[in-house]
């Protein structure tokens, strides 16, 4: 299936169970096939947990949840060797052996135990009583988070968020999105979610990503703009070299969905806040916020 048709077909699923939001599932689907990870942030109930299964939904591989709680242990995720009755020594797979994983409300968590998720999301392979174990292609995880100031919140720690590919916002929905909303709700047990793409046609997709070209005045506006962050006089720590990484795969899975066979400039402007807001720290802004820091790079590159 061509990725134009691919997007297509679950772009229409997903707006079966979502009102609005159409940005969200073109950089969720965007990471799916880039093959790397996303993190949604918004305040409770704006459908981040929705959008999450919905996406998942619409393709025929499994998926797993996982609820965030003060109390969780990276046994809880991974899974544990365990003793069984008989005083046998048996293996327990946790849910992220999964193709499709949602951490929700993944600052709830112990630092300790969001870092402990650093082995899976980099390497897609987990070491469980001293045995490393491959996880399953495809392997996504969709982590969502509650912004900072709501209760029981942790800062989650820059070398887990380096790793998602991009952290997009989920605002509130507006009017019409509100009441759209509200009639899907009242229809939701009649409406049957169609998968419409296999693991396999996933992985196929994740691998054209390969067919597709970087100009030369692409990777040198992307170093230049990661650079810029490193120079901004409000950014006490600038994006890592990941961020190129992240700008050229989701760049290439942008040109995909779109029939293109190049990545342009128009796509790393359109990627600018979603794979650098996560990974840079501020100063005092005096209201600007990082997506205004983001916003001033980009206007000051042209």
């Amino acid at each position: 299936m061509e990725p134009q048709e691919a997007f297509q077909k679950v772009q229409e699923e997903m707006r079966k169970h979502i009102a609005g939001k159409n940005e969200v599932i073109e950089l969720l689907f965007i990471g799916l096939l880039a093959n790397g990870h996303v993190l949604l942030e918004g305040v409770p109930g704006v459908a981040k947990t929705t959008m999450s299964k919905a996406l998942a939904d619409t393709i025929q591989a499994d998926f797993k949840r996982v609820q965030c709680m003060p109390d969780l242990r990276i046994s809880d995720i991974i899974g544990d060797v365990i003793m069984d009755e008989k005083g046998d020594i048996k293996l327990k797979k946790g849910p992220i052996f999964t193709n499709i994983l949602l951490m929700d409300e993944l600052n709830r968590s112990p630092p300790k135990t969001m870092s402990g998720f650093l082995e899976a999301l980099e390497e897609r392979q987990v070491t469980i009583g001293g045995t490393d174990m491959k996880l399953d292609a495809p392997f996504m995880a969709i982590a969502t988070q509650n912004p900072l100031r709501i209760e029981g919140t942790e800062q989650i720690p820059k070398v887990l968020a380096d790793r998602f590919l991009m952290k997009v916002d989920v605002s509130y929905p507006s009017l019409e999105e509100e009441e759209q909303m509200l009639r899907l709700k009242e229809s939701e047990e009649t409406v049957e979610t169609k998968r419409v793409l296999t693991k396999e046609e996933i992985v196929a997709l994740q691998k054209q990503i390969k067919t597709v070209t970087m100009p030369p005045e692409v990777s040198k506006y992307i170093t230049q703009i990661v650079d810029a962050t490193r120079n901004e006089m409000h950014v006490v720590m600038g994006a890592s070299p990941r961020s190129d990484i992240a700008f050229m795969l989701c760049g290439k899975a942008k040109a995909m969905i779109e029939g293109r066979k190049e990545v342009s400039v128009a796509d790393i402007k359109y990627l600018a806040k979603p794979v650098l807001s996560h990974r840079i720290v501020v100063r005092s802004t005096g209201g600007i916020g990082v997506g205004g820091i983001v916003d001033g790079i980009v206007a000051s590159l042209g």
